[in-house]
């Protein structure tokens, strides 16, 4: 077995990442003086971005997206049903895209933005 293959047959769980609801909870201050419904919107969806960050982890394996939520897996995602990928600004990345030939679904940016951009390139190139 290559290096390569063995790297593509490792499962990576991707590292939470806290910067989009600690960006919506910091903006939520200031706009609790211009309008208030709307900073109570921003904070109200941080802290539930961040709940969500603490609870959901995303595995890439060698066969399947998994999303968990702590030890119970709640969806597995085939990579043979994939037709598309994307990531969002990817100077400041926020959102991940991906269709399958049923659906498509669209993730807020929670995890890793380096480590996801590298499994997806590894195990679902884009045609």
């Amino acid at each position: 077995m290559t290096p390569t293959t063995a790297d593509r047959l490792s499962t990576v769980e991707l590292k939470p990442s806290y910067n989009i609801p600690l960006v919506l909870v910091i903006t939520a201050i200031p706009l609790l003086f211009i309008q208030p419904w709307l900073a109570g919107f921003c904070a109200i969806l941080g802290l539930f971005l961040m709940l969500q960050a603490v609870t959901v982890r995303l595995q890439f394996t060698a066969t399947d997206l998994d999303v968990y939520r702590g030890e119970t897996r709640i969806r597995s995602f085939p990579y043979s049903e994939w037709q598309n990928w994307r990531i969002f600004w990817n100077r400041v990345p926020i959102l991940f895209y991906f269709k399958e030939v049923k659906s498509i679904h669209f993730l807020p940016i929670i995890f890793d933005s380096n480590t996801l951009k590298a499994c997806l390139e590894q195990r679902c190139p884009r045609t």
